[in-house]
């Protein structure tokens, strides 16, 4: 892992958004010394059984960012979900700013293109996306930097956003007591994923952390911001004292009695596109395709 030092002291605004439908939470942060600003992780709506998309929680978004004179800068992606789709596309379309992914895009698109079929017009290049980030990769939003931290584990593609005093986790992390994510998805590793998350913890322990997810453990309200101090002491899976091994034979015991998420098979299709639909038939019309004994 490269040494990364980041600017801690400035902390940007950080506005979310949750989606009931996917557990999702989507974050528009702003530049505290500009009109600058980013969208991490936004969803597209889908009504699966009727094969219909909308927008609604995007379009909160945009009318967020409209409404305060914002300028979208950027639009994050912490790694091809595998829970929902991503609206990156259509923002960008209103808005403007550039989509950006961990470059290792291309092996989840590598592998996933197989999964899907998806012939040779199918580009495994990345070419989708406006930028991919390497680890220690900076950006800037407005004048406040950014960097891009390659933490593997749950796929090979996630990435986390540092930016300022906070850090955009996607599915490294989850809330104290949800723990983590999974590892069991092609490309996933436990041992991987124990590594990435203790380097995220060796931010300075005021670090606000912002989840990709939230399930509302044991009844509890939906939360998604905690510090890398709170996940220190009380993450339930990798608090300080969990040791590497203990970790991977828990995540690898409990990985083995989870089903696959209920959109995995769109979601991966369109956001290994950066949030695109597979290309329309002669026809004019768009399929998603169901493999079977594949997943």
């Amino acid at each position: 892992m490269k040494g990364i030092t980041t600017d801690t002291c400035i902390k940007p605004e950080v506005k979310a958004f949750f989606d009931g439908e996917t557990n999702t939470i989507s974050y528009i942060v702003r530049d505290p010394a500009s009109s600058a600003c980013a969208v991490v992780d936004s969803v597209m709506d889908i009504d699966y059984p009727a094969g219909r998309i909308a927008y609604t929680h995007a379009d909160v978004i945009i009318a967020d960012i409209e409404a305060r004179g914002l300028k979208l800068e950027w639009l994050i992606e912490t790694h091809v979900h595998a829970d929902h789709l991503s609206a990156a596309p259509y923002i960008q379309k209103r808005l403007g700013g550039q989509i950006g992914i961990g470059a290792n895009i291309r092996v989840v698109q590598d592998v996933f293109g197989k999964v899907f079929n998806e012939g040779t017009e199918f580009q495994r290049d990345g070419s989708q996306f406006d930028r991919l980030f390497e680890d220690g990769d900076t950006y800037t939003i407005g004048s406040l930097q950014a960097t891009a931290w390659h933490t593997p584990g749950h796929t090979p593609a996630c990435m986390t956003h540092v930016m300022g005093d906070a850090a955009f986790v996607g599915d490294t992390l989850f809330m104290p007591d949800g723990g983590t994510a999974r590892a069991d998805f092609p490309g996933g590793d436990a041992r991987e994923l124990y590594r990435s998350i203790r380097r995220v913890l060796t931010l300075p322990a005021e670090t606000r952390l912002f989840m990709c997810h939230d399930y509302g453990p044991n009844g509890r309200d939906i939360s998604w911001e905690t510090s890398v101090g709170e996940e220190r002491a009380h993450n339930i899976h990798v608090r300080d004292g969990v040791t590497e091994d203990e970790f991977v034979r828990m995540r690898t015991e409990r990985d083995a009695t989870l089903g696959m998420p209920k959109l995995i098979i769109p979601s991966i299709q369109v956001n290994m596109r950066a949030g695109r639909m597979p290309p329309a038939g002669d026809d004019g019309r768009t399929f998603l395709k169901v493999p079977v004994n594949s997943l």
